[in-house]
Order: C-alpha cells, then structure tokens, then sequence
C-alpha cells in the first residue's frame, strides 16, 4: 500500500501564502493597539464614572482625594464615612490605565476630576499621547 502525504513543494507553497497574508495583515493590527488602548481607557472611565454616581447616591457626596477610588471597592475609613455604602462595593476593583498606571482622581466631596494622561504619562500631547478626561467624552 502506497502512504500519501504533502510534498516538500505543496508545503512550501502553503508556507508561502500563510507568509504573504501575515505580512499584509500584520501591519494593520499592530497599528491599532495605540488606539484599542485610548478605547479601553474611555470606557474604564466611564465605568468609574458611573460607579462614582451610584456612591453618591448612597451617600450624598463623591470619595474625596484622600479616600481615592478605592472607595469604590472598600468602604472608606478616613475622611467622612458613607450614609450608606454599598456592602459589595461599586466596581471589582478599580483598574489600572491601559498603560499600567493609576488613573488620576481628584474630589472636594462635591465635584470631582477623572484623568488619564495618555501612552507618554505626561500632562498634554497628541493622539495617543493626548490627555483623556471623563468629562470630554
């Protein structure tokens, strides 16, 4: 009984093709990742944002400065305590930027700012080196 498989030129041939498609998609999807990550930064903000509302719901002012998000996860022990803190909490845990850095918060209490300075970490810039601010979007 004669075994058939591939030959070494049909396997070349395929090599080849599988090669051509990676070097004409590849660009394309490595170029997106500045972007996806501007996205991911705009929705986890939004996702703070609407935990934020919810906790002033409950308690009649926004986590200070000094409490910081982490209000959000753990009820707060320093500054004034919720009227009503929510047992489980308001998110998970609050994430990191896409960049792997604290977003910036900011709060007297009443009103509060919710930042993240971009790909370079630093105030200003363009594209993905822009400024994102909750209050933008």
């Amino acid at each position: 009984m004669r075994q058939r498989g591939f030959t070494l030129l049909e396997i070349l041939v395929v090599v080849m093709i599988l090669g051509l498609l990676i070097s004409l998609a590849a660009p394309r999807i490595i170029g997106r990742t500045d972007e996806a990550r501007v996205v991911k930064a705009k929705a986890d903000m939004k996702a703070i944002e609407d935990a934020l509302n919810l906790y002033r719901l409950d308690s009649g002012i926004y986590p200070t400065t000094e409490q910081s998000l982490s209000a959000l996860v753990e009820e707060p022990t320093v500054g004034e305590r919720p009227r009503n803190w929510r047992k489980d909490g308001y998110l998970e845990r609050v994430p990191p930027d896409p960049w792997d850095r604290e977003y910036l918060y900011a709060s007297d209490g009443s009103t509060y700012t919710l930042q993240c300075f971009g790909a370079d970490g630093e105030e200003g810039g363009d594209g993905v080196n822009a400024d994102i601010d909750v209050r933008e979007f």
